[in-house]
């Protein structure tokens, strides 16, 4: 459809929206198209108002029992396509705007305690075997620096200065950081270069190879992240689990809210206070475990 594909290429070409980001808004807008029987090259769906949006809401919720998360998604989608018809001149309101929506219950991040991370992360080490000393690096990497998934595939031989002890980060929306890390990180980076020389990379500044020295690939990232955290816990174990876990180790330490929020890319800070909510919980198990009067039955 050609009004969506427009929208799609200003979001991509002039937002420098991520592919996976464009792909999504795809989906959804295409969804809506088809339940308005707008699905045609040339349709248009400039003159669709609350009423046609409103079904489109409760179809997703009631008959295909979609999550409160993934609806609003899709609202989230639809908004800002008729955001772009309004700067056009093409509508002249956004009928999605005022849309009340039901509110998303807010999980707490999960995260692993330090005393876990420790067993992970000083359990012996082949130094002389390339995987070994890999997915140890990619694990260290993601709880020392709380980059993303797709950040740390996307790293490039020449982000890391190990002399400084910075990482360049090339992020969402193509907006760059620099992340400081430790000696500790810096040693494990060398030891995987030297390691690493042994390859011929397919693309030569890619950092993180695969077995064969190809690039690596986010579900191997994954699967060495979910292998790496099996023996200390069941729960979930996933890169943003790391993630969360420097969010966590770093409030907990004294680090300022607005240090950890550039550290970690967020564009606001409302995203990073949610870990306000995990220091504080942990602060509150730690009280009733500790505090004498906490103890006592009824103190």
């Amino acid at each position: 459809m050609k009004q969506i594909e427009t929208f799609l290429q200003y979001i991509r070409y002039e937002l420098n929206y991520s592919v996976h980001t464009v792909l999504s808004y795809r989906k959804d807008l295409l969804q809506f198209a088809d339940y308005v029987g707008r699905g045609g090259e040339d349709d248009d769906l400039s003159d669709l108002g609350l009423p046609e949006i409103r079904g489109w809401v409760y179809d997703l919720g009631k008959n295909r029992h979609l999550a409160v998360s993934s609806v609003r998604r899709k609202v989230q989608s639809l908004r800002a396509f008729y955001r772009y018809l309004l700067k056009r001149g093409l509508v002249e309101a956004n009928p999605v705007e005022d849309l009340p929506l039901a509110k998303q219950p807010r999980r707490l991040p999960v995260f692993l305690r330090e005393k876990s991370l420790d067993e992970v992360l000083d359990a012996p080490l082949d130094a002389d075997s390339f995987t070994e000393v890999r997915d140890r690096l990619v694990v260290m990497m993601f709880y020392e620096t709380g980059i993303r998934r797709a950040e740390l595939v996307g790293i490039k031989n020449s982000d890391i200065n190990t002399k400084n002890r910075e990482l360049k980060v090339h992020g969402k929306r193509n907006k760059d950081r620099i992340v400081p890390f430790c000696d500790e990180l810096g040693e494990l980076i060398e030891r995987y270069r030297t390691l690493r020389e042994a390859y011929e990379p397919v693309e030569d500044d890619v950092f993180f190879l695969t077995d064969k020295g190809a690039p690596i690939y986010t579900g191997k990232v994954y699967g060495i992240v979910r292998d790496a955290l099996s023996p200390v816990t069941q729960g979930k174990r996933s890169p943003h689990t790391l993630r969360h876990s420097f969010a966590s180790a770093m409030l907990n330490h004294g680090a300022g809210i607005n240090s950890v929020k550039e550290l970690l890319g967020h564009e606001s800070l409302s995203a990073t206070q949610i870990y306000t909510h995990i220091t504080y919980s942990e602060l509150k198990n730690n009280y009733q475990h500790a505090h004498p009067r906490a103890l006592k039955k009824g103190g």
